[in-house]
C-alpha cells in the first residue's frame, strides 16, 4: 500500500549541517576584524622578521579563532540534533486501528491507505478519511478552514481531513489517502518550520550581556587609546614622529587586535549559550526520566512554580481500576472476583442481572477486542475498563448476545462536563431503552425510581434517596471512585433526537477502586519542603477526592476542601480569602479549573502549574505558566496545549520537571557569576597595565583562550549540573526576583578583589619577588602572569558549584562533564605555556613556578570559604504561609 498511495510523513525543512553551523560562527564581527587584523600581522610580520617567526603572532590568533569557531559550531550542532530528536518524540502519536482483521495500535506514520481508524473525543485525524459510523461525531476544523464552529460529521458529510481535531463523540474512518497527498500535506508544502521562541531567561541575559558589550567596548577603546599615546609619546621622544618602520606597524596593530580581543573577552555571548545547553540537558534528562518537554520556556518557569493544581485520576493514583464494591437492590456487597457472578445471582432475579448486563454492555465507550495471537483485550479509559471487566466477571452470560440481541440508536458520550454517559438502545421486541451512567450524584438526581430484587420498579421516596447519598458517601469515604447505573423504558412519544435527562429507575451504584501510586506522599512531601502548594481538582466526588488527597498528604487538618459548584459561585472578595486555604476541588468542571488558575496568577501573583488529560483541560494547560498534559490519558488536543507531556502520567515526574527546572535557574546564575569574575579582572589587568607599563600582559592570542575557557567550556561545565535534594529544600524563585543576587556580588567582587591584588603585584614587582633575572625575565613573567590568571579561573570554577555553601567537592564527579572540563582545561594549559609559545607568546616555566600558579589558585578557594562565612540578607517571605516553607515575595534585597 505505501507503494502505491506513499507514506503517511509530510515532507520537512532539511535539517541544517555542522558546516552551517560553522558559517554563523564566522560571522561574529568581533572575530572578523580580529582575522583580518591577525591576517595584516601575517604580511607586517613576514615582511619585517622573515619566515617563520614573522608567521606566529598572526597564525595564533587565526588558530585560537578557529578552536573558538570549531567548538562553538560542535556544540550548536550537536544541540540541533537534540532538539532535532526531542521534535521526533513530540510527534509519535499511536492510534487504534483495524488492519487484517485486528484491532491494534499502530504509529501514525504507520497508517495505510485501507485501514479503519477508530477515533473519540481529543484525538487528531491522521489522515484523510471517510466516515464509516459513529454517534455524536463533532470536528474541529478551524486549523484548516480558520471557522471556529465545529462540523457535524455523518453518513451525508462524510469526509475527514488530516490535522482536524475531535470535538466530540467517537467514530470509525476509512483511510483514503494520507502524507503529501491529503489536504494538511499540500497546505504543509507551503509552510516552514517556526524556530525555538528565546525563554525569558534568555531575554534578560541578552540585555545583561549588551549592556557587559557596551562596558567592554569602553575599556577596549581606553586601552586602545592609552597603548596608542603613551607609544606616539615614547617615539617622538626617542625618534620623532616623521620616522616610521614597519615594526611600528606591527606594533599599532597588534594594540589594535588587544582591544578588539578585550572586546572578545568582554562580550558575553556564552550566557545565552549557557542558557541553551543548560535547558537542551535538563529536555535530555527529562526525557529519560518521562517527561517531554515541549517548548524550553516551561523548564526554566518550572523552576519558579508555587503551586501544582493536579488531577487525581492517573497522576495521584495507579490508573488501574477494579470494581471493589456494588449496591444493587438495597444491598451493599465487596467483589470476590470471579465469585461475584454466584453472589448476584442469589441476591436479584434474572430480569434485574438482565437489565444491568445491558446497561454495562451497551452503555459503554470500552470495547473487547481480540488480538492475532487469540486473546480478548479490553479497550478504553480506565473507568469504562473497570465497569466492563465486572460485566465479563459475571459468569454464565454470553457477552456477545448481550451485544447483538440490542442495537443503539443514539450515543451521548462521557465528557468532563456532563459527567455521563446516556444511549438510547433498541432491545429485544423492539422496545427502547435509555441507559445511563456516571457520577453518582448527578445520575440519582435523574432518577425518580429504583429497581427492585424481583425486577420492578418502586418508587424513590426522600428516606431512599438518604439511604443512597449514604452508601455513596461511605463508598466515597474508603477512597473508592462511585457511579450511579440507571435506565429508563421509552414510551411510543419518546424523541429520537434526544436522550431523557429525567425520569430514569436505579439500577446499581458501583465502587471502583483505584490504588493511590507509591511514592506520591513522599513527592507531595517534597513539594511542601519546596514551597510548592499541591491543590488537587477532580471531578470525582468530595469524600472520594478527600480520602485520596489525605492519603497523599496534600489535604489537611486546617486546609479546606469544596465542590466546584459552590467554588464558581463565590464572589472575587470571598474567593481572595478561600483560595490560600483550598487543598482539594471536588466535582469540578473544567471551568472551575481555568478558573482557579487565573485567579491564583492575577490575584495572587503565583507561579501555576496544572495537570490536564481531557480536550476540555485546553483552556486551563493553556492560562496557566506551566501546562502539564498526561502522556497516557491525555488527549492529543490537551498535548498540543500543554508545554511538558508527563508520559507515565505520573506525579513524581512532575517533581521532577520543578527539580531540573531550578537546576537550571541555579545553574546559570553559577555561570554567571563565574563569568563576571573573569570580565573583571581581564578587563581591569589589561586596562591598568596599559595606563601605567605602556603594554598589556595578555595577548590576543592568551586573551582568546581565556575566553573559551569562559565561555564555551565554562557553559558546559556549569550549566549542565544535575539537581541535588538541596534545591527542593529552599523556596521557588520568586517574580521579583533580580537574577544577580547580593552574594552573587559579594562573591564576585571578592575574587576579583583577591585575583586583581595578586595580578597587580605580579606585574608591577614580580621580577623580584620571583627573583627573575636574565634576558627572558620578562617574558617569564607575562607568562607565569597569564598561567596564573588562567588557574585562578579553573579553581574559581569550581567555587562557583555552591554559591553558598563551602563543601563544593560534594559530588564533584557526579557530573562528568564538570570534571572532564576541569581536567580537559588544565592540561590544554600546561600544553600551551611548555609547547605552543611560539604562538601563544609564553616559556616554559619550571616546576618551582607551576607550584606557585597552582598555590595561588588555591588559595582563591580559601577567598571563596570567607566570602561564604560573611551572610548575606535573607530572603523575606510572603504574608500566605505553607507549612513553614513561602514562596519568595521579593527576594534578597538586591546590590
Amino acid at each position: 500500500m505505501e507503494n502505491i498511495f506513499g507514506v503517511n510523513r509530510y515532507i520537512e525543512k532539511p535539517s541544517r549541517s555542522f558546516w552551517m553551523f560553522v558559517w554563523d560562527a564566522l560571522q561574529d564581527l568581533t572575530l572578523i576584524i580580529l582575522m583580518v587584523c591577525a591576517a595584516i600581522s601575517v604580511v607586517v610580520g613576514l615582511a619585517t622578521e622573515g619566515w617563520p617567526k614573522g608567521m606566529y603572532d598572526g597564525l595564533g590568533i587565526i588558530l585560537s579563532i578557529l578552536l573558538v569557531v570549531v567548538v562553538t559550531a560542535v556544540s550548536d550542532y550537536k544541540q540541533s540534533l537534540q532538539f532535532k530528536a526531542l521534535d521526533a518524540e513530540k510527534k509519535k502519536i499511536f492510534i487504534q486501528v483495524t488492519r487484517d482483521g485486528y484491532r491494534q495500535k499502530v504509529s501514525i506514520y504507520d497508517l495505510v491507505v485501507g485501514d479503519v481508524v477508530h477515533l473519540s473525543i481529543g484525538d487528531q485525524v491522521p489522515a484523510d478519511g471517510l466516515f464509516i459510523s459513529g454517534y455524536s461525531f463533532l470536528i474541529d476544523e478551524s486549523s484548516l478552514s480558520g471557522e471556529s464552529e465545529p462540523v457535524y460529521i455523518s453518513e451525508e458529510k462524510p469526509f475527514l481531513l488530516a490535522g482536524t481535531k475531535v470535538q466530540d463523540g467517537s467514530a470509525k474512518m476509512l483511510v483514503i489517502s494520507v502524507g503529501m497527498r491529503t489536504e494538511w500535506g499540500r497546505l504543509m508544502e507551503t509552510l516552514s518550520q517556526g524556530g525555538e521562541d528565546e525563554t525569558p531567561l534568555q531575554v534578560k541575559l541578552n540585555g545583561v550581556a549588551t549592556i557587559i558589550g557596551k562596558i567592554g567596548l569602553a575599556f577596549a577603546t581606553l586601552t586602545f587609546l592609552v597603548l596608542l599615546v603613551r607609544f606616539l609619546i615614547d617615539k617622538a621622544v626617542s625618534v620623532g614622529l616623521l620616522t616610521w618602520h614597519p615594526d611600528d606597524a606591527l606594533t599599532i596593530l597588534n594594540y589594535f587586535a588587544i582591544a578588539v580581543t578585550i572586546i572578545v573577552v568582554a562580550v558575553p555571548e556564552g550566557l545565552p549559550l549557557a542558557v541553551t545547553l543548560s535547558l537542551a540537558f535538563a529536555m535530555k534528562k527529562l526525557m529519560d526520566d518521562k517527561a517531554l518537554v515541549r517548548h524550553l520556556s516551561a523548564c526554566e518557569t518550572m523552576g519558579s512554580a508555587c503551586c501544582i493544581c493536579t488531577d487525581k485520576t492517573g497522576t495521584l493514583t495507579t490508573n488501574h481500576m477494579v470494581v471493589d464494591k456494588y449496591w444493587i437492590c438495597e444491598v451493599s456487597k465487596s467483589c470476590k472476583g470471579e465469585g461475584t457472578a454466584d453472589e448476584l445471582k442469589s441476591l436479584v432475579s434474572e430480569k434485574v442481572l438482565s437489565i444491568l448486563l445491558q446497561c454495562i454492555f451497551q452503555n459503554t465507550g470500552s470495547e473487547v477486542v481480540r488480538g492475532k495471537d487469540g486473546k480478548n483485550t479490553i479497550l478504553g479509559s480506565p473507568t469504562e475498563t473497570a465497569v466492563l471487566e465486572f460485566g465479563l466477571h459475571l459468569e454464565g452470560v454470553d457477552t456477545q448476545r448481550q451485544h447483538h440481541d440490542c442495537r443503539k440508536l443514539k450515543v451521548e458520550p462521557f465528557n468532563s462536563v456532563k459527567k455521563k454517559m446516556s444511549v438510547l438502545v433498541s432491545v429485544c421486541g423492539g422496545d427502547v431503552r435509555a441507559f445511563c451512567k456516571g457520577a453518582s450524584e448527578i445520575i440519582l438526581q435523574m432518577c425518580d425510581k429504583m429497581i427492585d430484587s424481583n425486577g420492578n420498579t418502586v418508587p424513590l421516596s426522600e428516606e431512599k434517596i438518604k439511604d443512597i447519598m449514604n452508601v455513596i458517601n461511605n463508598f466515597a469515604c474508603e477512597a473508592l471512585r462511585t457511579l450511579c447505573l440507571a435506565f429508563k423504558d421509552m414510551d411510543d412519544s419518546y424523541d429520537a433526537d434526544g436522550i431523557p435527562i429525567d425520569g430514569y429507575t436505579l439500577i446499581a451504584v458501583i465502587g471502583i477502586k483505584d490504588p493511590v501510586r507509591p511514592g506520591v506522599k513522599e513527592a507531595v512531601q517534597t513539594c511542601i519542603a519546596a514551597g510548592i502548594t499541591v491543590r488537587m481538582v477532580t471531578g470525582d466526588n468530595i469524600n472520594t477526592a478527600k480520602a485520596i488527597a489525605k492519603e497523599c498528604g496534600i489535604f489537611t487538618d486546617d486546609g479546606l476542601a469544596m465542590e466546584g459548584s459552590e467554588f464558581r459561585s463565590k464572589s472575587p472578595e470571598e474567593m481572595k480569602t478561600l483560595i490560600p486555604k483550598l487543598q482539594v476541588l471536588a466535582r469540578s468542571l473544567p471551568l472551575d479549573k481555568h478558573t482557579l488558575v487565573t485567579n491564583l496568577r492575577k490575584m495572587f501573583d503565583e507561579v501555576v502549574a496544572v495537570t490536564g488529560d481531557g480536550t476540555n483541560d485546553a483552556p486551563a494547560l493553556h492560562e496557566a505558566d506551566i501546562g502539564l498534559a498526561m502522556g497516557i490519558a491525555g488527549t492529543e488536543v490537551a498535548k498540543e496545549n500543554a508545554d511538558v507531556i508527563v508520559m507515565d502520567d505520573n506525579f513524581s515526574t512532575i517533581i521532577n520537571v520543578a527539580k531540573w527546572g531550578r537546576a537550571v535557574y541555579i545553574n546559570i546564575q553559577k555561570f554567571v557569576q563565574f563569568q563576571l569574575t573573569v570580565n573583571v579582572v581581564a578587563l581591569m589587568v589589561n586596562f591598568v597595565s596599559a595606563c601605567i607599563t605602556g603594554s598589556a600582559p595578555l595577548t590576543a592570542v592568551q586573551l582568546l583562550w581565556v575566553n573559551m575557557i569562559m565561555d564555551t567550556l565554562g557553559a558546559l561545565a556549569l550549566a549542565t549540573e544535575p539537581p541535588n535534594d538541596e534545591m527542593m529544600k529552599r523556596p521557588p524563585i520568586s517574580k521579583g526576583q533580580h537574577f544577580i543576587t547580593r552574594t552573587m556580588w559579594k562573591n564576585i567582587m571578592g575574587q576579583s578583589i583577591y585575583q586583581l591584588a595578586v595580578l597587580g603585584v605580579l606585574m608591577f614587582d614580580g621580577k623580584q619577588l620571583l627573583k627573575l633575572t636574565g634576558p627572558n625575565a620578562d617574558a617569564v613573567l607575562n607568562t607565569f602572569i597569564f598561567n596564573t590568571f588562567v588557574f585562578c579561573q579553573v579553581f574559581n570554577e569550581i567555587n562557583s558549584r555552591d554559591m553558598e555553601k563551602i563543601n563544593v567537592f560534594r559530588g564533584l564527579f557526579s557530573s562528568w562533564i564538570f570534571a572532564v572540563v576541569l581536567v580537559a582545561t588544565a592540561a590544554f594549559q600546561v600544553v600551551i605555556v611548555e609547547f605552543l609559545g611560539a604562538f601563544a607568546s609564553t616559556v616554559p616555566l619550571n616546576w618551582h613556578l607551576w607550584l606557585l600558579t597552582i598555590l595561588i589558585g588555591a588559595i582563591s578557594m580559601i577567598v571563596a570559604v570567607i566570602l561564604k562565612c560573611i551572610p548575606a540578607e535573607k530572603p523575606k517571605f510572603s504574608a500566605h504561609d505553607t507549612d513553614g516553607y513561602e514562596p519568595l515575595s521579593g527576594g534578597p534585597e538586591m546590590v
